[in-house]
């Protein structure tokens, strides 16, 4: 059962300039691109708002362009484009994978590079129907006072669920945000908390508008599990850049999504730097994976399971790309 969206107000600005302007000037109101993780929640009655901020006539938000520098991509950009475009699939191509595996074509077409780096975090008690919800006790992350999955602990531990954001760390990404003070740049990871009901650290007004990518990233791959062949979201994702020297590792940087509240670097790759691809090293990198997951009764999905498919498609991907760079 879905709830009325009820007497919606639209701005529509035609800069980045306007659009942090009116969100400014209206407290409770909420940028709206793709709207496909957006107006879903609203129909809920996860959301409420009256006035959203539509950014889809921003044209600077929908470009990617080289200056000799980096890449930039906007973050009006929807994913459909990312995954078609020519320069991202041959040198991100961990990127493009990622876009191409986010959910149906239809949601693709319209879904945008910002919002699924922004994506709200999920939970099977949090992601339902107002009548289910209030039935069941609000939790935590939405009008009640108890993280259902963790009654003890203090806090939310809903689990952030985009595809992009693993693929765009191991690639060593920054993003512009935007506010009414003007702009600001900081590395992909800081945008991101390990906290299931407030994983984003953005202000209230602030708007993700782009990402630089650099120009010369090592291969890089993605590969996710999930309950269908398409549409569902990430039960685990995991993103692999490798650069390798013969049979020795040169850099190492892997990233997962779907298992915590925040997508994340696995920590301690760079002792591997120097030593070859064998057994012993990939049963290393499966250790280290499964130490640093935190999947929790998120999904219908076992917590065991996420975590020992993250460390699988991990091994997986890392001899993939090996074994490419060899051929």
């Amino acid at each position: 059962m879905s709830t009325s969206l009820g007497e919606l107000r639209l701005v529509q600005p035609s800069t980045v300039k306007e659009a942090v302007a009116a969100r400014f000037e209206h407290p409770g109101s909420r940028f709206i691109a793709g709207g496909t993780d957006l107006i879903v929640n609203m129909r809920r009655g996860i959301i409420r708002s009256d006035l959203l901020v539509d950014l889809s006539g921003i044209d600077e938000l929908t470009e990617i362009t080289t200056d000799g520098l980096d890449v930039t991509i906007g973050a009006g950009v929807t994913l459909a484009a990312l995954a078609h475009n020519s320069e991202i699939a041959g040198r991100y191509r961990a990127l493009a994978q990622a876009a191409e595996a986010i959910a149906a074509p239809g949601h693709r077409v319209i879904g945008t590079v910002g919002g699924n780096l922004c994506l709200d975090t999920r939970c099977i008690y949090y992601n339902q129907s107002e009548w289910w919800r209030s039935a069941h006790a609000y939790c935590l992350k939405n009008r009640g006072d108890v993280c259902h999955v963790a009654p003890q602990g203090k806090r939310c531990h809903a689990a952030f669920a985009g595809d992009l954001a693993p693929a765009l760390l191991v690639l060593g990404a920054e993003i512009d945000i935007a506010s009414a003070q003007g702009v600001r740049r900081i590395p992909l990871s800081e945008l991101y908390v390990e906290d299931g009901k407030a994983h984003l650290a953005l202000a209230d007004g602030e708007l993700l508008v782009a990402l630089h990518l650099p120009l010369n990233p090592p291969p890089s791959g993605y590969a996710k599990v999930r309950l269908r062949g398409a549409i569902d979201f990430p039960l685990a994702g995991v993103a692999v850049a490798l650069a390798a020297s013969g049979p020795n590792v040169n850099s190492l940087r892997i990233a997962l999504t779907g298992t915590n509240s925040r997508p994340f670097l696995v920590a301690g790759t760079e002792p591997f730097a120097g030593r070859p691809i064998d057994e012993k090293l990939l049963h290393e990198l499966d250790r280290l994976v499964q130490k640093q997951v935190q999947p929790m009764r998120t999904t219908i999905a076992s917590a065991n399971y996420r975590r020992i498919a993250a460390a699988a498609l991990t091994r997986r991907l890392v001899k993939k790309l090996f074994a490419e760079g060899a051929a």
